[in-house]
């Protein structure tokens, strides 16, 4: 059936990339196997992302979300004396729980970056947002450093598919932050 105005057509061709990718891997991905997953006219998906980077540009920016939101959601970050180690280490637990396929897309996203630069700039949004964030609570170079570790431990738990330890990842994360002067 046609749909002459639809406006959510954008959302769902992006919605059915994400599938497609957490599926298929990048290498699936194409027009034709979005608009099929979308069920939509294989022309609305060269409509709406004229080459493959641009579509997958609006997953990775969709996918990167989650964790900021996670991170978000808990709120601790944004008190005036955050245990930044702890908050950080209970986000991770959280954006690793339960099943992983949304973390292994994004990160499958976010490594295409590696070879597509026009990824390039919305992975680096991700590190960014987040290093911001930390900066907030420690200087910026301990912040980006922090971000690392995140992506380090993130990468190691999904490649061994071992489970999360959070109490290891609060403590390599603590060991990064200086420790506030007495009084403060």
């Amino acid at each position: 059936m046609a749909r002459r105005h639809d406006p959510g057509r954008r959302q769902r061709i992006i919605d059915a990339a994400i599938r497609v990718v957490g599926a298929k891997g990048i290498a699936g991905l194409s027009h034709r196997t979005v608009a099929a997953e979308a069920d939509v006219p294989l022309g609305s998906t060269t409509y709406h992302f004229a080459t493959l980077d641009d579509l997958l540009v609006a997953a990775l920016r969709q996918a990167d979300e989650s964790f900021a939101e996670a991170v978000a959601a808990r709120g601790a970050l944004s008190g005036p004396h955050p245990d930044v180690a702890r908050e950080l280490a209970a986000a991770m637990g959280e954006w690793l729980a339960g099943d992983r396929t949304g973390v292994e897309l994004e990160y499958e996203l976010y490594l295409a970056a590696l070879r597509r630069p026009a990824l390039r700039p919305v992975a680096a949004e991700w590190a960014d947002g987040l290093a911001a964030l930390l900066a907030r609570h420690t200087d910026p170079v301990t912040a980006r450093a922090l971000v690392a570790v995140v992506d380090g431990i993130c990468l190691q738990v999904l490649l061994t598919g071992g489970s999360y330890d959070e109490e290891y990842a609060c403590g390599t994360l603590a060991r990064l932050i200086p420790p506030k002067p007495p009084g403060t």
